[in-house]
This record gives structure tokens, C-alpha cells and sequence, in this order.
């Protein structure tokens, strides 16, 4: 009696165990993050510049419609901004900051090197911040809500 009881508590033990799956593991962001980008909704300061799809009332920047980051996975980007100048050169990738360095020709007022904190990171949409003002946008700091596809 005791060894079928001992068996049966056994038996039960090892099926909640294998029952118990581990953690599927995250992939890094530089894996999660190496898409093409576009943009959804666009802030400059605290004010909304750019919806897309918005048509009333009319976007305050209509051309973040041409926004676009291209993160390859071999770690080069395409960076076009809202009006349509497009530069390329490298990016790197923590957990909370993405930054684009070696942009050809420079973007205005940054050496060639643009910072954002990384928000929100899911499969289809991408927050980021920009660390610094924009000079091309009026000495405002930007705020990205982007998207894939």
C-alpha cells in the first residue's frame, strides 16, 4: 500500500513539474528592435505634431509621413526624417537606449550621432524619445510612437 501511494505521489509530483513549463526566454532588443519603423504618432514637446491616418483635424507636420527607420539586423540603419533627407550609418541597441552613430551626410546639429530612450518595445510598435532637442524641428524634443508594419 505504501509503495503505490509513494508511486501515485510520485507519478503526480513529476506531471506538475513538467506541467510547470519554464520562462520562454525574450529575445535581446537589438534582435526585437531590427525592423523598418514608420511613424504612428509623432510629439514634439508635449504636443501631438503628427497622427497617422488623421485627417480632421489636419496634422500639424503632415510630412512625418515619410518618417522611416530601417534597423537592419547586420546593425546598419536608414534614417529618413520628416523631410524626406535620408541618412545612413550604424546602430547599437540596449535595453534602454537606441543610438545611431556614422550618419552620412551629419542630420543638423549632431555630429552624426542621434540618442533616444527606448518606451514601449512590442512586435508591432516602438516608443523612443529623442536625448536631445532637434535643431530641424525647432529646438523641441520629439517623442516616437512607432510602428511595424
Amino acid at each position: 500500500m505504501k509503495k503505490t501511494f509513494l508511486s501515485s505521489l510520485l507519478a503526480v509530483m513529476g506531471l506538475l513539474l513538467l506541467g510547470c513549463g519554464g520562462n520562454t526566454p525574450v529575445a535581446p532588443v537589438s534582435e526585437r528592435i531590427a525592423k523598418i519603423w514608420t511613424a504612428g504618432k509623432v510629439e514634439a514637446n508635449t504636443t501631438t505634431v503628427y497622427t497617422k491616418g488623421q485627417t480632421q483635424p489636419a496634422n500639424i507636420e503632415p510630412r512625418y509621413a515619410s518618417f522611416r527607420l530601417n534597423l537592419n539586423s547586420s546593425g546598419t540603419v536608414q534614417y529618413t526624417e520628416f523631410d524626406g533627407n535620408t541618412f545612413t550609418g550604424n546602430w547599437t541597441a540596449t535595453d534602454t537606449r537606441l543610438t545611431l552613430t556614422g550618419l552620412v551626410p551629419q542630420p543638423t546639429g549632431t555630429s552624426g550621432t542621434i540618442e533616444f530612450a527606448i518606451g514601449t518595445l512590442t512586435d508591432t510598435q516602438l516608443v523612443l524619445t529623442r536625448t536631445t532637442a532637434s535643431q530641424k524641428t525647432g529646438g523641441t524634443t520629439n517623442k516616437y510612437t512607432l510602428s511595424n508594419p
